[in-house]
């Protein structure tokens, strides 16, 4: 029971996980919304609305500031990494999921053989975000950061 107790005192860590699942959930909600049924694969899939990666590291990084202070090495590495995570889901992410749907249509249309076998599995297009997507994970993890640090 220890482990669970010093787990649940640190302020960064369950905020960050917070940030995350609130993220996912509203995610699977909002899908559910548009698309009129449940796809469980949205509870742990990357992509969508709102980004959970910006959730976490803004959840991440806010927690650290108010844990640690803005002048700290621990803001400083939370600070950075959201940058990264940020940057790169709008980027890299966000074209390989525009590259995957392109391949997808092309081989829909034209299977392709690959070793003499027909390739059928279906490349992930869900895997990076649109700017609002990221703003919106990132709003979403800072006031849940603020949120819990009532709590702390």
């Amino acid at each position: 029971m220890k482990f669970w107790e010093v787990i649940l005192k640190n302020q960064v860590l369950v905020t960050a996980v917070t940030g995350w699942l609130v993220a996912q959930v509203l995610k699977t909600l909002i899908d559910l919304a548009l698309n009129k049924s449940f796809n469980p694969e949205r509870l742990v899939g990357s992509g969508g609305m709102p980004s959970s990666h910006s959730s976490t590291v803004c959840a991440l990084t806010t927690a650290a500031s108010y844990r640690y202070g803005v002048g700290s090495f621990e803001f400083a590495i939370s600070f950075v990494l959201s940058m990264i995570v940020m940057y790169d889901a709008m980027g890299v992410r966000r074209e390989t999921g525009k590259q995957a749907k392109l391949l997808n249509s092309i081989l829909l249309e034209n299977p392709l053989k690959l070793n003499g076998e027909i390739l059928q599995e279906k490349l992930k297009e869900y895997v990076g975000h649109s700017p609002l997507q990221v703003g919106a994970g990132a709003i979403l993890g800072i006031l849940l950061a603020v949120l819990i640090a009532q709590y702390y």
